[in-house]
């Protein structure tokens, strides 16, 4: 379904990502690890084209693709394929929940008012929200805008979705509750790629895990051999402080 091969992006004399592949295949959920600065982020901001990478390439629904040679209507269409959940929700705060979802359809897919309102209506019900389309960002809490974010995403009915450390803005409580709502996705067999720093729910939930660090894959397995029996010892060292930590 999707490839990508070699990516590096560097930001003036950081080499953030060095030579990074990355390949999912249709219903994966792919959770990515690793310290902060380790290119986790900017991996995910490179294949969805809110960053531009230097140089490597990307296979999508069979089409190939030269990165640091996008062309706008490319990463136009490509966008149309994709989701993307930051981890500080980017809601308009002059627009109410359903405007928030319906937004994109308005506007990037120039689709009709009354469907895409249905379509966004339909969305907050799926994410635990329909009682709160009329509310706007200051009115809801953290988690629930950050559901409201995941609405958005799934009302183009993307064939892949990229969420961001979608809990990192969040307080602990608020987090399980975002975090059941991907675990339906998940279960509904949705294509995801997970930046997260919540162990617990990678090694529930992903089918595959990435350990980043230093711009590079240090190691990728199941989520039985990242977490039970990782290959490298700075996996090791790495998981053993964050579990601490959690």
């Amino acid at each position: 379904m999707l490839e990508i091969k070699n990516i590096h992006k560097t930001f003036g004399d950081a080499q953030v990502l060095r030579g990074v592949d990355l390949k999912v295949e249709k219903g994966d959920v792919i959770a990515i690890l690793g310290p902060s600065g380790s290119g986790k982020t900017t991996l995910l901001r490179c294949m969805n084209f809110l960053e531009t990478a230097d140089s490597g390439t990307m296979q999508f629904d069979g089409e190939h693709f030269e990165l640091g040679k996008m062309k706008k209507r490319d990463i136009a269409r490509l966008r149309l394929k994709t989701g993307f959940v930051f981890q500080n929700y980017n809601l308009f705060l002059n627009k109410s929940a359903l405007q928030n979802v319906a937004e994109g359809l308005i506007v990037a897919r120039r689709m009709p008012k009354q469907e895409a309102y249905s379509i966004a209506e339909r969305m907050l019900e799926k994410v635990g929200l329909s009682d709160r389309a009329g509310y706007f960002p200051h009115q809801l809490s953290g988690g629930q805008q950050q559901r409201v974010a995941i609405a958005r995403a799934l009302a183009s009915e993307p064939e892949i979705i990229y969420f961001d450390e979608p809990t990192s803005a969040l307080d602990p409580e608020l987090t399980g509750e975002v975090l059941e709502v991907i675990k339906h996705l998940a279960a509904e067999g949705m294509t995801m790629i997970v930046v997260t720093h919540e162990l617990g729910f990678a090694r529930t939930v992903a089918d595959r895990v990435i350990f980043m660090e230093n711009g590079v894959v240090v190691e990728e397995g199941s989520a039985e051999e990242i977490f039970d029996r990782p290959a490298k010892e700075r996996t090791r060292e790495f998981l053993r402080m964050e579990w601490k930590e959690n």
